[in-house]
């Protein structure tokens, strides 16, 4: 999960405290997620807390809520697989801060750690939970000042969910990217990752455009990059601003913030990406946020400029995105930033509003991919809120929860 737009915008004592949400709380049964939202406006940032209820997709502050982020400008954040720690991205300080999960959602920071470049804006993790992906925008000794090539930093997670020493590239901590890299996606087989950079103010490039770097992950976190050159990589528009891959790992998409329009690829066996066609597609206006339904059928733009939902059918053969029938766009608060899915039922669909200092909820017809409205939607966030992501809770009819100990997906 990451934010494009940085600039608009106690360590737990008790060691008894419950970890994993696969186990049941009394009083929570209708309880099926937890939803974490990052909010830049404080200094620290801050992170709200909010229950989702089955029935009707409602959200609820829990007590305490919210919580700081431990830096300023938290931008990005990803949850582990085991759903047992929540990573948060803190640009304006450089640091990456776990969080321990309670059973109850309460949230207990652990050690921090830094990042080798400066202004960290996008991060993931492997599907085994091993590695922590996190993207700087400048490489050690470039800053916003003095602007340089990007990185990828490589996290080894312990068991205890803190960070190790990133994996080493040879001399170096990072693997390089292009210039203005702001969003990063590991595929769902764990075999590759992809960074989308905007190139602004490089002196190299032949003209500013987008591209992708796209690296394979070894056994030990070590990345091997896909492509000879710069000039290899695969074009993405002028500005892009979010991505995201499908369950399959056979296709991956970029959102372009300058065209207003979404990208689609498709992966081969090696990771390479090849443009459809017939793309790229029309979303609203400055696309900013991107998610797709665990069955891999439905697929959101979250729309920063217009306040809308771009809503497509994936055509499972091709990886096309088409308009569903019926409504193809829905209101949001303004200033959509993040966009995501319920993880739980897959059932109802949130999005950040950055201006509004909101949380819009929908609910998601599976069978159709419509959307309508939650009950008592938009919710109040903590201000300028620039991401969102949950955890299953419970044991619930109809819902898939990973065992506290297994790796997620």
């Amino acid at each position: 999960m990451k934010l494009s737009k940085t600039g608009r915008g106690l360590l737990a004592a008790a060691v008894s405290i419950g970890i994993g949400l696969g186990i049941t709380s009394c009083g929570q049964s209708n309880t099926i997620d937890y939803l974490y939202v990052t909010a830049s406006k404080n200094n620290p940032g801050q992170i709200s807390v909010y229950r989702v209820d089955l029935e009707s997709g409602a959200l609820t502050q829990i007590q305490d809520s919210p919580y700081p982020s431990g830096g300023r400008n938290p931008v990005a954040e990803v949850v582990s697989p085991n759903e047992q720690y929540l990573y948060v991205v803190n640009h304006d300080d450089n640091t990456i801060v776990p969080f321990a999960i309670g059973t109850d959602a309460k949230l207990y920071p652990e050690h921090v750690s830094n990042t080798p470049g400066t202004e960290p804006i996008a991060v993931a993790v492997n599907p085994a939970g091993t590695y922590l992906f996190v993207v700087d925008t400048y490489q050690a000794t470039y800053t916003s000042a003095n602007p340089g090539p990007g990185a990828v930093v490589v996290f080894p997670i312990n068991s205890d969910g803190t960070l190790g020493t990133p994996v080493s590239n040879g001399t170096l901590p990072y693997w390089p990217v292009e210039f203005a890299p702001t969003t990063i996606n590991v595929s769902a087989n764990g075999n590759f990752l992809y960074v989308a950079n905007a190139n602004t103010n490089n002196p190299t490039a032949a003209d500013q455009r987008g591209t992708v770097s796209g690296f394979s992950i070894g056994s030990g976190g070590a990345l091997t990059p896909l492509y000879s050159s710069p000039s290899a990589e695969p074009y993405a528009g002028v500005q892009p601003s979010a991505s995201a891959s499908d369950p399959t790992s056979r296709f991956y998409y970029v959102t372009d913030a300058a065209s207003n329009q979404l990208y689609a690829y498709t992966i081969a066996s090696n990771g390479l990406l090849t443009p459809l066609i017939n793309g790229p597609f029309a979303t609203g206006v400055y696309p900013d946020g991107i998610t797709i339904d665990s069955s891999g059928t439905y697929l959101y733009v979250a729309n920063y400029n217009s306040n809308t939902i771009s809503s497509y059918q994936i055509t499972q053969s091709t990886g096309t995105p088409s308009a569903l029938a019926g409504a193809t766009s829905y209101a949001t608060k303004t200033g959509p930033t993040c966009i995501m899915i319920d993880p739980a039922f897959n059932r109802y669909l949130y999005t950040a509003n950055f201006l509004d200092s909101s949380v819009t909820g929908y609910k998601l017809n599976p069978n159709s991919g419509a959307l309508t409205g939650t009950e008592n939607s938009p919710y109040p966030s903590a201000g300028q809120p620039t991401c969102a992501v949950a955890v299953p809770h419970g044991n619930h009819p109809g819902q898939h929860v990973q065992a506290t100990s297994g790796n997620g997906a």
